[in-house]
């Protein structure tokens, strides 16, 4: 053989020598760099592996153990895998060595819009391959089928279901709240009687049979200008053209709807009753309040473990809040509903004429500044994304604008009883007096951002609305609930309630 040849051979064998040696290497790096510990060693998390031995992924019947490679890997196509592993890696890697640790909101790194991001459908069903077993529920098949027929449909994935699969939350509730119950209220006497409002000016609401009572603050009447100015920062095109409006005395809630206050209704109307409200409060008489159907048990935790009390209330429909509203009126005698548009926006300015009712530049405010975001101002006065830790918050949190009111931007998006329009402005006469917004629509304001609201979002011009189909993305049940929402946790609202006639009239 001539030498040249020889020299051929062996380079050839000598480089497939090398590359099945390399091949050993790098699949034992792989297989290292996927264990339980390797993971462990840069994930410095507080809850991770405590939680994972604690889940049914370890604690189940077939003796299975789920990894945390199974899950937060996909199982697709083996590029798709190792982009992920090289992706997730390096993201992980960088903040091992240079984030502080003590400073992860790992609380959010717990909620599903995070974990949504980081574990797969495909990896899910690589093992559970049978989505009917033997034994599955009635709920768990209706829920199942619902995956199979929506998955592409609605984005859908494992985890809207089964969050705590992989990691136990003892919060994290799956199925219907049989369970509900007053262990959340004050353990207080109920109150007898309903307040009585002789002047126009605070006073707190007591509702007669229950531990509910509300803070009422007299909004004086004015004329303002809706809507916001093309010039100022982040103005969008439904927030104008700006117009002249007036509106009359009102009470409005000092703070959001709260859980104590929300329980207390649907303890005393829990039904599985589908009964529009139109029907019900036809009479709008006292005598009508045992026909009262009330919400249905919520699907999982509503307050998403993070507590009741006098956090706001939030993921009822805008049907709900219509609901309690009417109820309120017929227990206290008043006529309470939800806030216009107009005496949303108002009562938010609180007599200013500023992008919120406090100094500052929207610029200023918003986390994508080169240098960072000055929150020294706005961080006081509302809860958005860069202080609230990715959860609602108590109404002492903040300060209250010039009328008294709190949370008026931030902390949950509030319903208004307006249909939604982006051209509503421009159909809105200058110098129109108490407006109600369009005759009808499929979507209703809400205003006033939420704890994941950047700063733009906040200002009081601001207008959003209700996504009714895409906040039931999730909720398998046939009919979807007319109470409770399944993919929105930011939403709540406040009450208004009319100044009675005979306090008008003196």
């Amino acid at each position: 053989m001539a030498a040249g040849k020889k020299k051929l051979v062996w380079f050839t064998l000598g480089g497939f020598v090398v590359g099945i040696a390399l091949m050993i290497v790098l699949n034992g790096v792989y297989v290292r760099s996927s264990s339980n510990e390797s993971c462990m060693s840069c994930h410095v998390h507080t809850y991770a592996d405590s939680t994972w031995m604690l889940s049914m992924h370890v604690r189940n019947e077939s003796g299975t153990t789920t990894d945390c490679a199974a899950c937060h890997l996909p199982a697709g196509t083996p590029a798709e895998h190792f982009m992920a592993k090289a992706k997730m890696g390096t993201k992980d890697l960088f903040s091992y060595i240079f984030k502080d640790k003590s400073k992860i909101n790992w609380e959010a790194k717990r909620e599903l819009d995070y974990a949504s991001k980081i574990v797969y459908n495909s990896s899910c069903k690589k093992c559970h391959t049978d989505l009917f077993p033997q034994g599955i529920s009635d709920d768990g098949l209706i829920s199942h089928l619902y995956y199979e027929d929506h998955e592409k449909d609605y984005n859908l994935q494992c985890i809207n279901c089964h969050l705590d699969a992989g990691h136990f939350n003892p919060n994290y509730q799956h199925g219907h709240n049989l369970a509900a119950n007053d262990e959340s209220l004050p353990d207080i006497d109920p109150y007898t009687e309903a307040a009585t409002v002789t002047a126009f000016e605070n006073f707190t609401e007591t509702v007669p049979g229950t531990v509910c009572a509300i803070n009422m603050v007299a909004v004086p009447g004015g004329t303002f200008e809706m809507g916001s100015p093309d010039k100022e920062p982040f103005h969008k095109a439904d927030e104008g053209p700006v117009r002249k409006v007036t509106v009359s005395d009102f009470f409005m809630g000092e703070v959001e709807v709260t859980w104590t206050q929300y329980w207390s209704f649907f303890l005393e109307t829990q039904s599985p009753g589908r009964t529009a409200p139109e029907k019900i409060y036809a009479n709008n008489t006292r005598s009508d309040i045992d026909a009262v159907s009330g919400p249905t048990p919520p699907y999982g935790a509503p307050d998403q473990g993070w507590g009741k009390g006098d956090r706001p209330a939030i993921t009822m429909t805008h049907y709900g809040a219509e609901t309690f509203c009417q109820w309120l009126s017929l227990k206290t005698g008043r006529k309470y509903r939800l806030p216009t548009e107009a005496e949303w926006e108002y009562a938010a300015r609180g007599g200013t004429t500023t992008p919120y009712y406090f100094a500052g530049n929207p610029k200023k405010f918003t986390s994508g500044r080169l240098f960072g975001a000055d929150t020294a101002v706005i961080a006081s006065n509302a809860v958005y994304a860069l202080n609230s830790r990715n959860r609602t918050a108590l109404p002492e949190a903040v300060a209250a604008n010039p009328f008294g009111l709190k949370n008026m931007l931030g902390n949950v998006m509030e319903y208004c009883s307006d249909w939604y329009a982006e051209d509503a402005y421009g159909k809105l006469a200058d110098g129109a007096v108490d407006p109600k917004g369009p005759d009808s629509g499929t979507e209703h304001v809400v205003r006033g951002g939420y704890y994941l609201s950047d700063a733009a979002d906040l200002r009081c011009a601001a207008r959003a609305h209700t996504e009714h189909d895409a906040w039931l993305r999730t909720d398998p049940q046939v009919p979807k609930s007319i109470w409770w929402y399944s993919d929105i946790k930011g939403i709540g609202f406040r009450v208004v309630c009319e100044v009675p006639e005979e306090i008008i009239n003196k």
